[in-house]
């Protein structure tokens, strides 16, 4: 079994980009499954429901989400009755959506999906470690395949849960720096991994925003009104080969496509 992950949709260009070049990556490399963060598609910062339904109807199987995932404040509207829709599992208390997802690939069986959040420089939810415990526990009762994403800023929070989860799942994929990592590998029991899988969005630009408005701020230090920049755009992705009764995986391999403007 095949499962494509899409790295972080930016804006109206990762849609875009989405549009453009999901089938034929689906054709070329054999995909059975797709799953993308979608945390930043609507103008780089949440989701609205159009965009979420749009979004599906391109071919994605499950979005999976990240700290932007309240920003858009109708998201609250909608995410309750979406169960292909994920939000972090780690926020605390009894928020809306839900975390894991049980899905059906084709003929092979089912798929676990589990969103988590890193807490090194980003928001302070329980802890992301015992929450993969749960989620773990949980998808278990239905099925041996089981895919990670983690949706976190340090390197080494990434690493560690790659480590910590190998051999409990068969792929721990990071998500949220936008910056294509080159370590990913099969660790020694089988778990597939890679630090940040990548943005689909705006190549041009700094982590999917207008590059001169990043620099005017890191020049002045001033409030500055960041935009998703334009131009040619990348999608930004890896596809895992697994086995989905020992839920294994015996491959992964990153795609960067490159759509000219």
């Amino acid at each position: 079994m095949r499962i494509l992950m899409i790295g972080d949709i930016v804006g109206q260009p990762g849609r875009t980009a989405v549009k453009a070049m999901l089938d034929k990556i689906k054709i070329n490399y054999r995909v059975d499954f797709t799953v993308a963060n979608g945390e930043n598609a609507a103008g780089g910062i949440g989701i609205t429901e159009a965009i979420y339904r749009d979004l599906m109807a391109l071919g994605i199987d499950v979005l999976t989400m990240g700290n932007h995932v309240w920003d858009k404040k109708e998201v609250m509207d909608f995410i309750d009755r979406e169960d292909r829709i994920l939000r972090p599992a780690n926020y605390p208390g009894n928020p809306p959506g839900r975390g894991i997802g049980l899905f059906q690939v084709k003929d092979f069986g089912l798929i676990g999906i589990a969103n988590i959040s890193g807490r090194v420089f980003m928001n302070d939810l329980d802890c992301p470690f015992k929450t993969a415990d749960s989620c773990i526990d949980e998808l278990k009762k239905d099925t041996e395949a089981i895919l990670v994403d983690f949706h976190a800023e340090a390197t080494s929070e990434k690493v560690a849960m790659g480590w910590y989860l190998d051999g409990k799942v068969s792929a721990v994929i990071g998500t949220h720096t936008h910056v294509q990592t080159a370590d990913e590998r099969v660790l020694p029991e089988g778990t597939a991994y890679i630090t940040d899988v990548g943005m689909t969005g705006p190549i041009n630009s700094v982590i999917g925003v207008d590059k001169d408005l990043v620099i005017q701020k890191f020049l002045t230090q001033m409030p500055t009104r960041f935009s998703v920049a334009g131009g040619p755009m990348v999608l930004s992705a890896v596809v895992i080969e697994l086995d989905i009764v020992s839920g294994q995986a015996t491959s992964i391999e990153r795609i960067y496509e490159i759509l000219p403007d």
